[in-house]
């Protein structure tokens, strides 16, 4: 019997082959010295790749097949381009102590995905509550590209410098296969009374992004970084009052 495939199946592969596409263009961007299309592609590429798992599921394409191009398009995006990127940037001022710093990012990226995959039909605690295990194969790309970024802000050379750039890539690859709780989307409650204010934040974000772009995402991912320890402490909140909720009234 002939097999037939739906169509349905098709959109959200083809983004996860684009976000792919996107991040190895990075690299291709780098080796000329274009930065800014540097890192403008791996930022593409992240929005590519938040956006193939909600239609899939919008679609009801989920599938093995479509998880696994995922994590090996991720691996290549946001672990094997990043590294090569940061390579070429700075880390090449040391070549043989840089590439091992740049290949600690790609492996350490491939160790979480892996990690990711095998607990894809085991339960996860962290998960089920919101929460990520580690920091996202993206925004741990994000995280090491801070350097970069800002040096894109603010023009400043010491930001290129590998003493800088070397200790903040092995601190980053650290957090991606690291059991610390970090923020999903999930995890986040918004009262009904912020909402017009949530929405004037992220109208002027969105808008700050496209005047100032560097600045912009530079705060963003110093925000973000600055959250994590935050996000420690809240899923051992949600931990308790689940453990409370459990035991026999």
């Amino acid at each position: 019997m002939r097999r037939e495939l739906a169509l349905r199946t098709i959109p959200p592969n083809a983004i996860t082959a684009l976000a792919l596409c996107f991040g190895l263009t990075g690299v291709r961007f780098a080796i000329t010295g274009e930065w800014q299309n540097a890192v403008g592609a791996i930022l593409v590429s992240a929005v590519l790749d938040a956006l193939d798992g909600r239609i899939a599921r919008m679609l009801r394409a989920d599938s093995r097949f479509g998880a696994e191009l995922d994590s090996l398009s991720d691996v290549i995006a946001f672990g094997v381009s990043p590294a090569i990127i940061l390579f070429l940037w700075s880390l090449s001022f040391v070549p043989k102590y840089g590439w091992v710093i740049a290949l600690t990012h790609a492996v350490c990226c491939a160790s979480r995905l892996a990690r990711f995959n095998s607990q894809l039909d085991a339960g996860n605690p962290k998960k089920s509550a919101g929460y990520f295990t580690g920091t996202p194969a993206p925004a741990g790309a994000a995280l090491a590209l801070l350097p970069l970024i800002l040096w894109l802000s603010t023009g400043m050379e010491i930001f290129q410098r590998t003493y800088v750039v070397a200790p903040w890539t092995i601190i980053v690859a650290l957090l991606m296969i690291s059991d610390l709780p970090t923020y999903g989307w999930t995890s986040f409650r918004l009262r009904k009374g912020w909402r017009q204010t949530a929405l004037l934040l992220i109208a002027l974000v969105g808008t700050s992004l496209f005047i100032a772009p560097w600045p912009t995402l530079s705060a963003l991912i110093i925000l973000y970084a600055v959250m994590i320890p935050f996000a420690s402490r809240s899923y051992a909140k949600v931990t308790r009052r689940v453990a409370a909720e459990s035991l026999p009234s």
